[in-house]
């Protein structure tokens, strides 16, 4: 009795699902709520950049409304806002000028500086002066800059001129022009002063290498630095692109870039001349891959120079202060870990040294005197320093962005805090929100816009000093959508998958929400170790609102494993990368047990490069829980990857671990629906993981979709972003919505 019950009802809820309707108004809404439709169009200084004038005068910017655009100002010594100057008076100067008609409110300028009681501005392509009191505006004639020789550089004291002939370096006076030449075994794919450039490609199949030169002289003009590129035995990617009119067969196009484990890579050789002898000076820094070369750093002192380079694997980091007077080299810091090194930091500052380090459990801030080698930690500890923002020198103080040292904020909104040398904290910033910093040339102030995705944005000028706010600049206008029922998206928190420790996210909901329907919930994932999804301010909070018009619950959601907390938070994810989404099913569960509107059996999930491998990793991995996916320029299988994301998070050596996460390897465990995506010419991740996933599903007689975009590189552009975008809210209109799809709606 009880079955005969129970099918007529889920009978009901299919059809239910498939009978949902979708209109062109929904689609109209989705379509306002695209940055380049409501960016300072409908909702108003969500963000407020800042230019800080040259002369140290004060700083201008834009404020928007609804009918107006201003050029504003501060004069640091009056502290206060007014107009940059008269719009009416400088739009009537402008047509004058030209056969345009210029309107007030809608002027745009660039590159403003002041001139002594004048205005020099950039538009369209021309200059200007204009007199501020007389509103005289003068044309000015743009005078040819001498483009520099990119293939040479002159020291410092205008001596010298380094340049390449045939592999090799040279130098040659600028006041007898003689020649010196300083290697002589540079060779092709061997060779002197050069670079390798991430996205340098060849075409054809003899294709050449782009040239390119760099050398780095020390400030005395006395020595100087450069790198030798060997190319000799490193192998290469390779792409077809299709997308050419006037082509009809493609053009192949390779670059060099080592997956992980590879030994056949570009590797890279640090060397140093003494300007005076001619010669090389030898070192025992190491010979380096692309992924891991020696960067180097001058020191005030003649001949000497600070070297930082990581072990393969990331597992060990070496800075090292090198005397080339000696010939001695010393270790400074000598960083370990055994779960990867992650955006280590440092700055010199004369025989001192500041990093960022997570020795602690936490990331903070240390000093070491290079002369005695002795380590202080300037910062408290448990908590995370996510940037370096300004350096006082003259007063040993430095300024740092910093998250979860307030114990009443969230763990992801960033303060900003000064320390001097001695280790006294002091926050700048008392505001319960984030905090987006802009410092000023001479570091006297500093802008803060601070906000959250429930609290509207300001703009304020605040003194470096003690953190007082001297003026207030902008406040962000989010009434006309609000008018339309728009609210904010809402923020949560739940214990995570270790089941102690407190994770975040947040959730948007259509314009039109109805807590009588049940919505289908879409998990926006990047779980990528080195960032996090929590949106920490009011500039990205209409960020998933298109989709969420649609029809949808849109979450983001950082887990265990991502950036940004404890190190111990961050490592959940080294070596574990296929249980990243762990935390994601969690937070899905926790709202549809508190949402009664929520619909925990339709879940999709969308991502982008390594938020496509969370994607396909959903469908495979759990493919019970996850029924919709788009997977877009994804890293499939991490051991076609470019190598140092994976070996930093999936570890080095290459071992069974990367095959477990693969979601190449994992394609027969699919049952739900999967769009897979890739720009044919993507050279940051090579679509040849998202092709290879293609052939494996065919061979596991799985249905999927594939969508390629020959002209597209890893991020999709113009017509094609849009294109894109329209796949994937159609993808979810139709098989997580149950609705029938609109293709031919306005972008407008």
């Amino acid at each position: 009795m009880k079955k005969l019950i129970c099918i007529p009802f889920f009978v009901f809820g299919l059809l239910f699902v498939q009978g949902q309707e979708i209109n062109k108004e929904d689609y109209t809404r989705a379509v306002s709520f695209m940055y380049e439709n409501y960016n300072n169009k409908t909702a108003f200084n969500l963000f407020t950049s800042v230019n800080w004038f040259e002369d140290g005068s004060g700083l201008w910017f834009v404020d928007y409304s609804k009918d107006n655009k201003s050029y504003k100002t501060v004069d640091f010594k009056k502290g206060r806002v007014t107009e940059l100057f008269n719009h009416a008076n400088l739009a009537t100067a402008l047509s004058k000028l030209s056969d345009e008609k210029f309107e007030a409110n809608k002027l745009s300028l660039s590159n403003i500086e002041k001139r002594k009681g004048k205005l020099k501005f950039s538009m369209k392509n021309k200059s200007y002066m204009l007199d501020l009191k007389t509103y005289a505006l003068e044309l000015l004639e743009e005078k040819k800059k001498e483009e520099a020789n990119p293939f040479e550089t002159t020291s410092p004291d205008g001596k010298w001129i380094a340049y390449t002939k045939d592999y090799n370096l040279f130098i040659k006076s600028t006041e007898t022009n003689k020649e010196f030449q300083l290697s002589t075994n540079g060779e092709k794919g061997y060779e002197y002063a050069s670079w390798y450039g991430w996205y340098d490609k060849m075409e054809g199949e003899n294709g050449e290498r782009p040239k390119r030169f760099y050398v780095d002289w020390s400030e005395d003009s006395k020595w100087l630095g450069a790198s030798v590129v060997d190319t000799r035995n490193a192998e290469k990617m390779y792409l077809l692109d299709w997308s050419i009119d006037s082509l009809y067969k493609p053009k192949l196009l390779s670059y060099y870039r080592g997956s992980p484990g590879d030994t056949t890579m570009v590797h890279i050789k640090p060397v140093f001349y003494n300007i005076e002898t001619k010669k090389e000076v030898k070192t025992s820094l190491p010979t380096g891959t692309h992924i891991n070369s020696v960067s180097t750093w001058w020191s005030e002192n003649s001949g000497e120079l600070m070297a930082s380079f990581s072990e393969r694997g990331y597992l060990k980091q070496h800075v090292k202060h090198v005397n080339l007077n000696t010939n001695t080299e010393t270790t400074i810091i000598e960083e370990t870990s055994d779960t990867g090194i992650d955006n280590f930091e440092y700055r010199l500052l004369g025989n001192k040294l500041i990093f960022l380090s997570e020795r602690s459990g936490w990331r903070q801030l240390y000093l070491v005197d290079i002369n005695t080698k002795e380590t202080t930690r300037l910062t408290s500890d448990n908590y995370y320093i996510n940037k370096i923002e300004y350096i006082d020198e003259d007063n040993e103080t430095i300024y740092y962005s910093a998250s979860g040292k307030e114990a009443e904020n969230n763990p992801y909104h960033q303060q900003l805090y000064k320390v001097d040398f001695k280790g006294r904290e002091t926050l700048l910033t008392p505001e319960n929100t984030h905090h987006s910093i802009s410092f000023s040339k001479d570091g006297k102030y500093f802008v803060d816009n601070y906000s959250t995705i429930e609290i509207p944005t300001k703009t304020v000028l605040r003194s470096s000093k003690n953190g007082k706010i001297i003026t207030k600049l902008t406040s962000a206008d989010v009434s006309l959508i609000e008018a339309k029922g728009w609210t904010t998206p809402k923020p949560f928190s739940l214990i995570g998958k270790d089941g102690k420790t407190t994770i975040y996210g947040a959730y948007w909901k259509p314009t039109n929400f109805d807590t009588s329907k049940s919505y289908p919930i879409i998990d926006a994932t990047y779980t990528g170790p080195h960032t996090q999804r929590f949106p920490k301010s009011f500039n990205i909070v209409f960020s998933e609102q298109s989709l969420a018009e649609l029809g949808f619950i849109v979450v983001r959601v950082d887990g265990l494993g991502t950036s940004g907390r404890s190190k111990e938070f961050h490592d959940h994810s080294y070596k574990n990368m296929q249980n990243n989404l762990e935390d994601h099913v969690l937070a899905i569960k926790h709202l549809a047990n508190t949402h009664s509107w929520i619909d925990v059996n339709r879940v999709g999930i969308f991502g982008h490069s390594a938020g496509g491998y969370d994607t396909g990793r959903a469908l495979l991995g759990f493919p019970d829980f996850y029924k919709v996916g788009v997977a877009s320029s994804a890293d499939h299988d991490f051991r076609m990857e470019k190598a140092w994301w994976p070996e930093m998070y999936q570890g080095w050596p290459v071992d069974e671990t990367y095959h477990k996460v693969s979601n190449i390897t994992n394609a027969a465990n699919l049952k739900g629906k999967l769009l897979l995506t890739h720009g044919g010419i993507d050279e940051n991740v090579n679509p040849s993981a998202t092709f290879k996933l293609a052939e494996a599903l065919i061979k596991a007689d799985k249905d999927f979709d594939l969508l390629i975009m020959p002209s597209q590189r890893h991020g999709y552009r113009g017509t094609h972003s849009k294109y894109f975008t329209k796949k994937r809210w159609n993808y979810f209109v139709e098989h997580l919505l149950g609705a029938k799809p609109i293709w031919d709606f306005k972008w407008n």
